[in-house]
């Protein structure tokens, strides 16, 4: 029973709520777990100092938008205030007179000292002690979160900003971030805005020729959730872009909690549109988010199919509806991708691309539970087409632009093509690629990381026509790539 003074009454005890709260199971795993790291590094008990450091890290999620709600409070005193010494047994009212949690947010701007002393010794013997302090952390955050029915926004912020604090920590302490394996395992995965389909990527289909594309093979099996946002991380450049991804996939995994406990939660649209010019990453960016949904268990599947409006479209009355249909099949259990989607409506009112459109809204209201839609294009037009259809912009809710790469971040990406496939530039040829780039006009259609991939085969053609002529050329001349490489090669349109 919960004291009935006015202040705050902490009485010593053993005490343990009779029936689990909401935060119980996520304590008990991050004060086991910690502890148990601890423990083994200094042969002492250190429950109490964990269940202190899991009280702070609930209570920095309850502040962190300044609204203690009732639920969050009583959710506090039934699973961390009995376990704290002294123990905290009052009401939810005295708990928020007592201002016991105001402030706390300010705990999420720092690595804490325990978390650091982990570190410390993974730095010394390669263990992964610090992982899982950040795992089953991350975990209690979201819990914390789930509480109330809707997590407000600067909550799911305030646990965004905490993991990139724990994040830059093992940068600094020069130790593999959670989902990265570098330590005797699979080397990273080139840093690039667009990339080569790797062996762990979903299959991704492309409608052709007026064809639906054919259903995915079966997929190898769901990759973690960090592995997924340890990939975005790694993306060149597209910071406000990773930001709302990741921000969108805390919210889903905060919903998945309440699930979990047989809860009830607000449905939140699977469906996004994409804004940007060409090759900015957003199939890139889609193909992940793919994955990270199927992780969560919100798709079945978990491939990309890529489409356009010339396979939906048919030109003749009847065909649309069948064959925007067929794609739209194939593309469920996972996510699919409609580029140019403005183009469907591009026609006026007798052109099919309406029949199209009301399809894909059918389609998406049948299956909303097991497809995600991403409509992507340019930003001035995939605003007009969802705001003149009510049926996509009540599903449309959410759009995420992608901005031009600056020339660092597409330097960036030539670099990170040419170590995928053991090339390098030498310092001149280094100018010369910024020279190129930033020569090229970054209007509408800037063809960004695909400009820079033509650039990439361009010059390695005409570093091998170069070559042909040396007899014998060292590894250093077949793999380095020079400015006349680079000046010689002809922009693409």
């Amino acid at each position: 029973m919960r004291s009935g003074g006015a202040g705050v009454g902490m009485t010593r005890c053993n005490y343990a709520p009779a029936v689990a709260g909401a935060l119980a199971k996520y304590v008990d795993a991050f004060v086991d777990g910690v502890s148990a790291d601890l423990s083994e590094l200094s042969g002492r008990d250190h429950r109490a100092d964990v269940v202190v450091e899991a009280s702070d890290l609930v209570g920095a999620v309850i502040d962190s938008d300044g609204r203690h709600s009732g639920a969050e409070l009583e959710a506090w005193l039934d699973d961390i205030g009995p376990r704290l010494q002294p123990a905290v047994l009052v009401s939810s009212v005295q708990l928020r007179e007592s201002q016991l949690l105001v402030g706390k947010a300010r705990w999420l701007e720092r690595p804490s000292t325990l978390f650091g002393l982990l570190l410390d010794a993974d730095a010394r013997d390669a263990g992964r002690r610090a992982v899982r302090y950040y795992e089953l952390g991350i975990r209690l955050c979201h819990a914390a979160a789930s509480v109330d029915l809707v997590p407000s926004p600067d909550e799911v912020a305030a646990i965004d900003r905490y993991r990139g604090v724990l994040l830059g920590a093992f940068d600094r302490a020069g130790l593999p971030r959670p989902g990265v394996s570098n330590r005797g395992g699979e080397p990273p995965r080139p840093p690039s805005g667009v990339r080569p389909q790797q062996p762990g990527d979903p299959v991704v289909a492309t409608a052709t020729d007026g064809a639906p594309a054919a259903q995915p093979v079966e997929l190898p099996p769901a990759r973690p959730i960090e592995d997924l946002l340890a990939e975005l991380d790694a993306l060149v450049g597209l910071a406000t872009v990773k930001t709302q991804v990741r921000r969108l996939t805390s919210l889903l995994r905060i919903q998945a909690l309440r699930v979990e406990r047989g809860l009830p939660t607000l449905e939140t649209s699977h469906h996004l549109v994409f804004t940007g010019n060409p090759g900015t990453g957003k199939t890139t960016v889609a193909r992940l988010l793919s994955q990270i949904l199927r992780t969560l268990g919100l798709v079945s599947h978990g491939h990309l199919v890529e489409t356009d409006r010339s396979h939906l479209v048919a030109g003749y009355v009847g065909q649309t509806a069948a064959r925007t249909r067929g794609v739209m099949e194939s593309a469920l259990g996972g996510t699919l991708l409609v580029d140019e989607a403005y183009a469907l409506a591009r026609g006026g009112e007798n052109d099919f691309g309406r029949e199209a459109i009301d399809t894909i809204v059918k389609f998406m209201e049948d299956h909303r539970d097991d497809l995600a839609v991403i409509a992507a294009g340019y930003p001035a037009e995939m605003a007009a087409l969802i705001d003149a259809n009510p049926g996509l912009k009540s599903r449309f809710t959410r759009t995420i632009e992608f901005p031009d790469y600056t020339t660092d971040e597409l330097v960036a990406i030539f670099e990170g093509m040419s170590d995928a496939t053991r090339y390098h530039l030498d310092d001149a040829g280094r100018e010369a690629l910024r020279t190129v780039i930033d020569a090229e006009p970054r209007g509408r259609g800037f063809g960004n990381a695909r400009f820079v991939r033509n650039l990439f085969e361009e010059a390695v053609g005409r570093q091998a026509e170069r070559l042909a002529a040396v007899e014998h050329p060292t590894e250093d001349e077949l793999t380095t790539l020079t400015a006349n490489d680079l000046l010689g090669a002809e922009s693409p349109d």
